[in-house]
C-alpha cells in the first residue's frame, strides 16, 4: 500500500491508540513535521482495519496495548493483508519483551513513549526511507544474539518465554479477567483459554492458579 512519493506530497499517517489524548498530541506533532500528515485515527482495532481501507495510509502508529486487545495482534494481520504497509509500534512498555514480538510480527519500528517527541518523527522518517527503526540498545542486543546463534540464550524474564498469544493472556488475567470473559475478549473457547494458562503456568514454573494470578497482577501493574 505504501509508495514513493514526491517532494510535494507528504506521507499519509494513521494514528492506532486506545487513548484519545495520545491521538490528539500525536496528530499535532506529526502534522508540523515536512513530509507527513495524519489521514485519520483509531482506538480500537476493528477502527484501524476500517481506517485503513477508508484512508489508505502509508505508514501506521500501532499503540501495543489498546485496552484489552493486542497492537500485536493487529500488525499480525496489517502484515498479512496490507504487506507494503509501513508499521511503527509505539509503547509505554519495555522493548525488553515486546520489540522483537513486534519486528517478528511485521512492525518495522519501535519507540518507547517515554522517548522525545522528535524520535517518533525520526522513526517514521527512518521507516519510509526503507530502514527499521529500533534503540541501540535493542540493535546491540539482536545483534549479540545473531552472533551467538547456536547458543542457548538464558531470558532477562519468564515472560520472554510466552507466546505472543499466552502473554495475551496472561495480560488480561493481571487485568483481573476471569477465563469466560477473556475468551470473549480473544474470540477463543473457554477450553482454549485454559490451554493457554496451563501452558503459562508450566513454562513460568506457576505450582497453581493463584500464583499466576498474582504475578501476572503484579507483572502488568509494573509494565
Amino acid at each position: 500500500m505504501s509508495s514513493r512519493k514526491n517532494k510535494k506530497t507528504k506521507y499519509k499517517v494513521l494514528i492506532v491508540d486506545d487513548h484519545p489524548i495520545v491521538r490528539q498530541g500525536l496528530t499535532q506533532l506529526i502534522n508540523q513535521e515536512t513530509g507527513f500528515a495524519v489521514c485519520g485515527d483509531a482506538g480500537d482495532i476493528p477502527q484501524a482495519l476500517q481506517a485503513i481501507e477508508k484512508y489508505g495510509p502509508d505508514i501506521i502508529i500501532v499503540d501495543i496495548s489498546l485496552g484489552h486487545s493486542s497492537g500485536i495482534r493487529l500488525i499480525e494481520d496489517i502484515s498479512d493483508n496490507y504487506p507494503g504497509l509501513a508499521i511503527l509500534a509505539l509503547s509505554m512498555h519495555d522493548e525488553s519483551i515486546y520489540a522483537e514480538r513486534c519486528l517478528k510480527a511485521g512492525a518495522r519500528g519501535y519507540i518507547m513513549k517515554q522517548e522525545p517527541p522528535e524520535k517518533v518523527a525520526e522513526a517514521m522518517k527512518e521507516i519510509m526511507n526503507g530502514g527499521i527503526f529500533i534503540s541501540e540498545k535493542l540493535g546491540t542486543r539482536l545483534l549479540h544474539k545473531f552472533v551467538a546463534r547456536k547458543k542457548i540464550e538464558a531470558p532477562s524474564s519468564p515472560v520472554e518465554l510466552l507466546s505472543n498469544r499466552e502473554l495475551e493472556v496472561f495480560q488480561l488475567v493481571g487485568k483481573g479477567l476471569k477465563t469466560r470473559r477473556i475468551a470473549e475478549e480473544l474470540n477463543l473457547s473457554v477450553k482454549t483459554v485454559e490451554t493457554y494458562i496451563d501452558h503459562i503456568k508450566k513454562k513460568m514454573n506457576f505450582d497453581d492458579s493463584r500464583n499466576l494470578f498474582l504475578h501476572a497482577v503484579q507483572w502488568t501493574m509494573n509494565t
